[in-house]
């Protein structure tokens, strides 16, 4: 079981600090006073580029990646469940082990409960931190639903619409 993830995101030297230490660049973050966009490359085998919305009052980071050919999934949309702290240099975000992938037009799966229930097991996230991240996970799913599983329809409805490249 790993501590829950947690990322800086540095907008003035234009990088992205993952969980494990590294440092990557970013070509773009654009701040919004409901969130903050980053695109950037990546040299993971499964995904060659990564865009995200970090979206603090919902405590949701919403993601596309970009799979390399063969390792393709069924998703248009990855959020990832946690704490994102928005700063006038860096932004911070500390990931509650829950996700949920997003199918545009077909359906939402919550993801990775078993992370989330061992890490309470472990004292790495209290029953608070923990109730609140099942509560912004349930809840997500239920505002998807309504909204035929349109993350960008959701999203727009609550003032906050995204875009990507």
């Amino acid at each position: 079981m790993h501590r829950p993830k947690i990322e800086v995101f540095d907008l003035v030297a234009m990088t992205n600090t993952d969980p494990k230490g590294f440092v990557r660049e970013v070509e773009e973050y654009r701040v919004e006073s409901w969130g903050l966009y980053m695109a950037r490359s990546s040299n993971h085998a499964q995904f060659h580029y990564l865009e995200s919305w970090l979206l603090p009052s919902l405590g949701l980071r919403a993601s596309i990646f970009h799979f390399t050919p063969g390792h393709e999934r069924d998703q248009d949309h990855y959020l990832d469940v946690g704490i994102f702290r928005p700063g006038e240099q860096q932004w911070t975000s500390v990931d509650h082990y829950l996700d949920i992938v997003i199918r545009t037009g077909r359906d939402a799966e919550l993801v990775d409960i078993d992370e989330l229930l061992d890490a309470r097991a472990a004292g790495l996230l209290d029953t608070a931190e923990a109730t609140t991240a099942i509560e912004i996970a349930v809840g997500t799913v239920e505002a998807l639903a309504r909204y035929d599983y349109d993350l960008g329809a959701w999203l727009a409805a609550r003032g906050m619409p995204i875009s990507w490249r």
